[in-house]
């Protein structure tokens, strides 16, 4: 009776232990959670104007952040920092509510800004009790670390060596009123069909039926859309030459974008691939990016950057026969990339400009064109295994037709193309119903 009734006194302590402990954990996450307020679905699909944030008492402004174990597990904060009005900042940076440090921080500023007073940084957190570290704010105050402000999360803070995805597409950024709708559903049809999974776009405005096409993309799940709300906080300029464009940051922030793109699919992308809207990396020798990428990795096995030459097919010539002017197509604001297959030639003593295809996890800094710190170095793609195809404005107008080379190689994909932009068209609500 007595080891019954011991028994029994044993289990009523241990399960009121354990109810104490859980409310006791509850507690405390709820604290935590109220200093650190999670985002809601809502919130997380859209981020709202939370992937800007200023910086109180200070000109610049931090956009997001990551643990880089690559360099010692310092927290690194993409940033945007006015280079005429530097001032010693810190890093606050918190592993619980209780357990918050301050670090005097360390800001690099990227050396491509192209003449504009703001430009893309990274600041720089360093200490040794950082790698429990959740959430972290940049301050002009070294004695903040009890005041609440606005944190960032931290992330990155696992180490992954299998991804979600195998390539991924950071497309810079979106603004004015773009509603080139056909020409943007035809890239990322070619992409899928390329073999690429995920589309980032970083949106500050765009035309209303560009706008139900990427509602879309984002309802089928491969486009994800980071709301870049640049033109709230800066006058950002449309063009990337300070002498000839005002404002206060290179191109809507392209930059910025181009650098958090990269970092934010550290973990989640075996590639990225930076590149504007307007163009398609594509491969000419091999079927899709897969295949390009196995060949490409395998030749060169450390090299972590491969540059692809960009080459202009102007939206003024046409191709003659007509056959892919499709009449379902007339009323969707846009251009046809299937009509333009006039290439210009090279020009000699002209420097073909670059875009990129990554292993992220090799990229510390990017410029548009060049990496600006990498890893392994980098390789420049032969024009016949690869090449971007760019339908826009002419570079050399003054050419015919027959100067320039055809270049067919979209039609490759002609069949499949067409059906499944016309499908897209059909479920954004943008195609001609026909009668």
């Amino acid at each position: 009776m007595e080891k019954d009734r011991l028994k029994t006194f044993v289990t009523i302590l241990f399960v009121v232990t354990i109810i104490s402990m859980l409310i006791l954990a509850y507690i405390d996450n709820q604290t935590y959670y109220m200093r650190f307020p999670q985002p809601s679905d809502k919130q997380k699909s859209t981020e709202t104007l939370n992937s800007i944030t200023a910086i109180k008492n200070s000109k610049h402004y931090m956009v997001s952040a990551f643990i880089d174990h690559r360099v010692g597990g310092i927290i690194r904060v993409i940033s945007i920092i006015n280079r005429n009005s530097l001032q010693p900042l810190y890093c606050v940076y918190c592993n619980t509510e209780q357990d918050c440090k301050t670090v005097k921080a360390n800001v690099q500023i990227h050396r491509d800004h192209f003449g504009f007073p703001f430009a893309a940084s990274d600041v720089i957190c360093e200490d040794k009790h950082l790698q429990n570290a959740k959430h972290v704010l940049i301050s002009t105050d070294k004695d903040s670390a009890n005041l609440k402000k606005d944190y960032l999360p931290i992330k990155n803070r696992v180490i992954s060596e299998t991804f979600k995805f195998n390539f991924t597409v950071c497309i810079s950024n979106l603004f004015g009123d773009y509603n080139n709708v056909l020409q943007f559903a035809q890239t990322i049809e070619m992409y899928k069909l390329l073999g690429i999974q995920r589309v980032v776009i970083y949106n500050t405005s765009c035309g209303p039926d560009l706008e139900k096409l990427l509602q879309h993309y984002e309802r089928e799940g491969i486009l994800e859309i980071v709301s870049w709300p640049i033109d709230q906080f800066l006058n950002p300029s449309s063009g990337w030459n300070f002498r000839k464009n005002s404002g206060d940051l290179h191109y809507y922030g392209q930059l910025i974008t181009l650098n958090e793109c990269i970092y934010r699919h550290m973990y989640q992308s075996k590639y990225v691939l930076l590149n504007d809207i307007d163009e398609i990396i594509m491969p000419y020798k091999h079927a899709d990016l897969p295949s390009l990428m196995e060949d490409l990795q395998s030749a060169h096995p450390n090299v972590g950057v491969f540059l692809i030459e960009n080459h202009i097919f102007p939206k003024t010539q046409f191709e003659d026969s007509g056959k892919y002017k499709r009449p379902e197509w007339n009323d969707v604001p846009g251009i046809n990339i299937m009509e333009h297959i006039y290439r210009e030639p090279d020009r000699k003593n002209v420097y073909n400009p670059t875009k990129m295809i990554v292993d992220p996890r090799k990229v510390e800094q990017t410029s548009v064109h060049v990496p600006l710190k990498s890893i392994g170095g980098n390789y420049r793609v032969p024009f016949h295994v690869c090449r971007i195809v760019h339908v826009r404005t002419p570079l050399q107008g003054r050419l015919t037709k027959e100067e320039l080379a055809v270049d067919k190689r979209v039609w490759d994909f002609e069949q499949k193309l067409i059906q499944n932009v016309d499908q897209t068209l059909k479920h954004s609500g943008l195609l001609r119903l026909s009668s």
